[in-house]
């Protein structure tokens, strides 16, 4: 499949550098199959490429992802031609095979990956952003990790701070990702784009393949302390989980629609935190 057949997501290459944008503005980039089949092949074509150095990851409109997609018209229809198999298996099978398989597949490509991000970074925006090897935000930047879907988060921060942010359930905004060392580097809105290009072409300037061992020996490093062991072992208990959320005695509401009530949860305490700065804003006015 050439890049020029790619429906949900458009490849660029700009000199040594490849650009690859999520491409489905209208539903905040949420992540369809076709989508992370699409984004797997330009990784793939990208990696082999010898024309290129390094690749960046971009989302179309206001945001980088707000997550997987969970009953857009497009996935639906496409679920209709290929039907997921039904139960616990079915969904272990896709979900391992979504997040787990791509994202070390994409974590472990020869060549350096940029993840410029902006607005929405939900669940499966957090996953793809960390798999790759640097992350760039834009002010407005909003992250939300992931639990257990690829669930790097203890590996990004301290484990002390883990906890207490998956504990409430909270957004991440751009500036405390920064100094929790999970985004590399923060530019205004309308500088992230340049920027974010400019560093991958000055990265992709340097000898491919000692960029292709740095990176191999930091991932070894990760590796060695039991990286991909823990990412495999912790996926199980997002099926445990996510079947505890039909328990009659689970404790948060079912949002309407589809979000995720964790997410849901964010949303909510984010809304809170926002009208208590407004509050003191206004009293010390």
């Amino acid at each position: 499949m050439p890049p020029s057949d790619y429906k949900q997501i458009i490849y660029e290459q700009h000199g040594r550098v490849a650009r690859i944008v999520l491409n489905r503005p209208r539903y905040r980039n949420a992540q369809s199959r076709i989508l992370l089949e699409e984004l797997d092949h330009a990784f793939g074509y990208a990696g082999e490429d010898d024309s290129i150095g390094a690749i960046v990851l971009a989302g179309a409109g206001d945001h980088f992802s707000a997550g997987h997609d969970l009953g857009t018209p497009e996935e639906m229809a496409d679920r209709e031609l290929r039907p997921i198999e039904e139960g616990l298996r079915g969904k272990y099978r896709r979900g391992f095979d979504q997040n787990i398989d791509k994202s070390l597949r994409w974590r472990n490509l020869p060549k350096p990956t940029i993840a410029a991000v902006q607005g929405y970074c939900i669940f499966a925006g957090w996953i793809i952003s960390s798999a790759m090897d640097v992350v760039f935000a834009d002010e407005d930047a909003m992250f939300l990790p992931a639990n257990f879907q690829y669930f790097s988060v203890p590996w990004e921060m301290h484990h002390r701070k883990a906890r207490e942010i998956l504990f409430e359930s909270r957004f991440v905004d751009a500036q405390e990702a920064l100094d929790l060392g999970y985004v590399n580097r923060v530019f205004p809105k309308e500088k992230l784009e340049d920027e974010s290009m400019a560093y991958a072409e000055r990265v992709a300037a340097n000898d491919p393949f000692q960029l292709r061992m740095i990176k191999l020996a930091i991932n070894q490093m990760q590796d060695a302390q039991g990286f991909t062991q823990h990412i495999q072992g912790a996926f199980p208990l997002f099926n445990l989980s996510s079947l505890g959320e039909s328990d009659p005695g689970y404790a948060l509401q079912k949002p309407e629609g589809r979000r995720r009530p964790m997410v849901q949860r964010a949303f909510d305490n984010y809304e809170v935190l926002q009208a208590s700065k407004r509050n003191e804003s206004e009293s010390n006015g």
